[in-house]
């Protein structure tokens, strides 16, 4: 087994920094080799098992971790902050898709166009709050560096057990908002880079990096609730049958089971 070095370096801070990110990101990246006739039968499934990791993640994972640095109030105001924040991004994206992308759809009935454009800027949004998660949780990698190696790679290996099964579902759900293989691996792989910045920023003595880190978490996790609430199960609902809709409801509190057991893990 290889020993740890007596002190932090910058070569080790950033192979933790790339271990927390590809580390996540690679695993994760079978969905996009699952073939597409099966995929398209599964994927009501594995949206849901996204759907219950987000909201458990939220839920149990980022709020929690945010209450234990910073008032009640300030968490639930960073919250609702983030919440408008992502409306006002929705609004946008929807307005941009209205305008700027009729002449492409021009030729669909209307509620096809405007479900593509829905699916579309979920996967923006996604993209987008799990930057904020990630760069936070770059930060507390950094930040458990400066205190020792040991500390560094036990953070980093916890990051990566609650980030694997939410990476599972950031590929999913580009996949499914019409994101092609190569294109959801790029943005998500530049999105998990959000790891490494975090990392970089919390060792390299910016000092400001680690008083942000609980209302990026708190914004992050009104990402995950929005996108979740908002996106993800209403259009699960017309999906598949009735008759199917057990299986997708275990698939989600599968999902937020994963998500329970993994923030029992020392981190």
């Amino acid at each position: 087994m290889m020993a740890l070095p007596a002190e932090s370096s910058w070569g080790f801070v950033v192979l933790m920094g790339l271990l927390g990110s590809l580390g996540a990101l690679l695993p994760a990246a079978v969905v996009l080799f699952i073939p597409d006739g099966w995929r398209h039968r599964v994927m009501p499934y594995l949206l849901s098992y996204a759907t219950g990791t987000m909201l458990a993640t939220a839920i149990i994972g980022l709020i929690p971790e945010a209450l234990e640095h910073i008032p009640i109030y300030e968490v639930g105001i960073a919250i609702l902050a983030g919440l408008v924040l992502f409306f006002v991004l929705e609004w946008t994206v929807i307005w941009r898709h209205s305008h700027g992308d009729l002449p492409e759809d021009h030729h669909h009935p209307h509620g096809h166009g405007h479900e593509h454009g829905m699916e579309k800027k979920t996967g923006m949004l996604i993209l987008i709050g799990d930057a904020v998660h990630n760069m936070a949780d770059g930060v507390a990698i950094g930040a458990a560096c400066v205190a020792s190696p040991g500390l560094g790679l036990v953070t980093t290996l916890a990051v990566l057990g609650h980030e694997v099964p939410q990476e599972l579902s950031d590929f999913t759900i580009l996949l499914s908002s019409g994101f092609s293989r190569w294109k959801a691996f790029f943005w998500n792989t530049l999105s998990g880079m959000g790891t490494l910045v975090g990392v970089v920023a919390a060792y390299g003595g910016l000092g400001y990096a680690e008083a942000i880190v609980p209302y990026a978490l708190s914004v992050a996790a009104a990402s995950f609730l929005y996108i979740g609430l908002a996106d993800l199960v209403p259009g699960l609902h017309g999906r598949i049958g009735a008759a199917k809709g057990v299986w997708q409801f275990a698939m989600m509190i599968a999902g937020m089971m994963t998500i329970a057991m993994l923030t029992m893990l020392p981190h």
